[in-house]
Parts: C-alpha cells; sequence; structure tokens
C-alpha cells in the first residue's frame, strides 16, 4: 500500500519532532565523549552527526512510508558509552574504530539474515515484554516529575498543559507541552540558541584497519550491548504496540547501513524503544494505521539534522534539560500505563512480569550490559521456577 499525504497530521508530525529532541539530546553528549575519546577531530565528529543523522533518518523514513508502520531507529546509546570508555582507557584511534564498527555491523547482518535474534524474543511471553518495555520507559516518566526540583515553573506549567490537553483536544495534547514549555522557556531567558551556526556537513571517510584486540575491546562490546540493551527493548516496544513488522530484515537493515556508513561515523544502528513508543502511541495520532507519520516526520528531521550536522544538534541540545525531560516523560504516560495494563493483566505471570519490570527500571548493569536484558532473563527465571513441572513419562 503506498503511503497517503492525507494521513499527515500535527499529531504525528509533533510526535516525530519531541521523539527526535528526546533522542538526540538524551545523548548526544555520549557521542560526543566517545567520538573524542577515541582521537575524532572536529570535523570527523561533524561527519559522525551526518552519517548517524542521514543513516538513522532514512531508515526510519523508507521502511516507514514502505511498510505503513512506525518503523523507529536509533543509534546505539550504550554503544557508545562502551566507546568512550574502551577510546579513553585502551588507547584506540578512529581507524580502529572504523574497523570495529564494520565488524559489530557485519554480525547484526548475520543475526537479522538468519532470523536468529527474532527466534529467540519469539519465545518471551507477551507480559514480560510488556513489563521489560515499561520498565524502560518509566524512568522517563519518573525524570519528568524529578524535574519538579529543579525547574518547579517550568515543569508544572507543562503538567497543566498536559492535563488540559488531555481533557480538551488530546490528539494536541504533546505539541500543546511542548509549546507551552519553550514559551516559558524563552520567557526565562532559558533557550540559548545564539551560538549555533548554520552550514552543510561535509563527511569525512576513516579508513578501516582491523585487529584481534580491537574486535575482542570494542566491536563485540559494541555488538552484544546494542542487541541485548537497544533491539531487545525495541522489539518488545513494537511487540507491545501491535505491529506485525518484520523485525528480521529490519535489524538486517540497519546492519547494511552501518556496513556502509560506518567510515563517515555511524557506529551502530538499532531499533529504538523510547522515541518508537513516543511514535507509536496516542499522542501520535488516534488510529494506529496512521502512526506510520510519526516515524516518518521524525525520519524527515533526523536526515535535515545528517545534512546540517552540529549545527542543528546546536539548537537541539539549547532546549533546558528539563524540558527534554518533562515533554518525554509525559508523552510517554500511555505506553507506560498500557505497558503495565498487559504486564500485570494475567495472575499466571503477574509476578514475574513485576520482577521483569523493576529489575529493568532497576538501571543495574552486570558485565557492561545494561538492565532490560538483566530484566528479561529475572523474569524468565521467575516464570522457569514458577511454571516448570517435569513431563511425565509414558
Amino acid at each position: 500500500m503506498r503511503p497517503k499525504l492525507q494521513d499527515l497530521s500535527l499529531s504525528a508530525a509533533s510526535a516525530g519532532f519531541v521523539a527526535v529532541l528526546v533522542g538526540f539530546t538524551s545523548s548526544v553528549a555520549i557521542v560526543f565523549q566517545a567520538a573524542t575519546n577515541l582521537g575524532a577531530t572536529p570535523a570527523q565528529i561533524s561527519s559522525w552527526m551526518w552519517a548517524l543523522g542521514l543513516g538513522m533518518g532514512l531508515c526510519s523514513l523508507l521502511p516507514s512510508l514502505w511498510l505503513r508502520q512506525p518503523v523507529m531507529i536509533a543509534w546505539s546509546t550504550p554503544g557508545a558509552a562502551v566507546l568512550a570508555t574502551a577510546g579513553a582507557a585502551g588507547g584506540f584511534g578512529m581507524h580502529d574504530a572504523v574497523g570495529a564498527f564494520l565488524v559489530c555491523a557485519a554480525l547484526t547482518v548475520l543475526v537479522g539474515a538468519t532470523g536468529w535474534f527474532e527466534r529467540v524474543l519469539d519465545r518471551i511471553p507477551m507480559p514480560i515484554a510488556s513489563a521489560l518495555l515499561a520498565g524502560v520507559l518509566t524512568r522517563f516518566g519518573l525524570d519528568a516529575f524529578i524535574a519538579l526540583k529543579s525547574a518547579l515553573g517550568l515543569v508544572l506549567a507543562m503538567l497543566a498543559a498536559y492535563l488540559i490537553g488531555r481533557r480538551l483536544w488530546p490528539r494536541y495534547a504533546v505539541p500543546g507541552v511542548l509549546l507551552v514549555g519553550i514559551a516559558h522557556a524563552a520567557v526565562n531567558g532559558r533557550l540559548h540558541l545564539g551560538a549555533v551556526e548554520w552550514g552543510l556537513t561535509v563527511p569525512v571517510f576513516t579508513s578501516p584497519e582491523f585487529s584481534w584486540r580491537a574486535t575482542v575491546s570494542l566491536a563485540l562490546p559494541l555488538f552484544v550491548v546494542t542487541m541485548a540493551s537497544q533491539n531487545l527493548p525495541g522489539v518488545a516496544a513494537i511487540r507491545a504496540a501491535g505491529y506485525p513488522m518484520p523485525i528480521s530484515k529490519i535489524i538486517t537493515l540497519t546492519g547494511l547501513a552501518t556496513l556502509v556508513l560506518a567510515p563517515f561515523g555511524a557506529f551502530a544502528l538499532n531499533l529504538s524503544a523510547i522515541t518508537a513508543a513516543i511514535c507509536m502511541g496516542r499522542e501520535a495520532h488516534t488510529d494506529p494505521a496512521k502512526r506510520y507519520m510519526a516515524a516518518a516526520s521524525c525520519g524527515l528531521i533526523y536526515c535535515v539534522i545528517g545534512l546540517f550536522g552540529a549545527a542543528v544538534t546546536g539548537v537541539l541540545t539549547a532546549f533546558p534539560r528539563e524540558l527534554v525531560v518533562a515533554v518525554a516523560g509525559l508523552a510517554l504516560l500511555g505506553s507506560i500505563g498500557g505497558g503495565l495494563a498487559v504486564a500485570l493483566k494475567d495472575d499466571a505471570y503477574r509476578e514475574a512480569a513485576l520482577i521483569t519490570f523493576l529489575v529493568t527500571l532497576s538501571g543495574v548493569s552486570l558485565g557492561g550490559i545494561g538492565s532490560a536484558f538483566w530484566g528479561v532473563v529475572a523474569g524468565a527465571a521467575a516464570l522457569f521456577v514458577q511454571q516448570w513441572r517435569p513431563r511425565k513419562t509414558a
């Protein structure tokens, strides 16, 4: 089915913008740190923004329009943290890093093309997957209200706009929250747009160098944390929203895109969970069949960010942190509630789902792997203990 222009709406476009705002401002500093620790020059850092922006943008925009489903692709935030740590401790340079990016991308293509990853995920019960998603998203909901400590007036104004909007114009509640937040920040002098310089970004090619040391220290950790901490909750978000997407093909696409763009700075592309929940929720559109336009809008903005690189990133980071976390938390309330409702509905899965939710929410990290993976492990273990029965022999 072809995409229809009439499916585009203000709520979908604003959901796409909010997703970009949350996705970039919440972790762009980690990406900058990773590039800096690997010895990147300012031109190479801008090239990273070019490659990541175009990679995320095209991999979100084109599949969303083709499938008419909200396909959301992001960079690997835990992967960037791995690179920042390993780059500082191991003395790796940009050439080593690009080689590691290519190895990680090849492994992603392998698990996507063979369907291994999707077959493993098919064995996770829906209540556990919903609890995982709720645990990932609830941290953002908490941050929205924790922001009351440092920006009481701003967050209260945004909360009032959300409650009034949900009562009077529910489809446009989140755009109203964003406008109120921007207006409040501007009146109080908390928008810092003066230092932004516009200009097209020139991509910088960096040749790869391959070594066992970089493969073990950079490529494998990058691959593992991306699959466990990003793609796993990303799939949970898709299934919780009820979209029958070809998961393996999309993961293969992210691997192929990373292979092409790695020499320019795309270290790892993957399914999104946080921004996906924004574009797949009721706030994007009341009709699930039209929410693909939110993801398409997000992808288009990512492409613009890629073309203008650090300049657009500077605009996005000019917003106060409290504004970003508040709009993210309020936009995700529906997804959090829906995830918890599915997770706790069935008595047979309730305790295991609750354990999954709490472990994921805790943010615990073991062996460099984030809490999303360990939440599923804990929930699966609890479910096994509670429901396993030995088979009776004939």
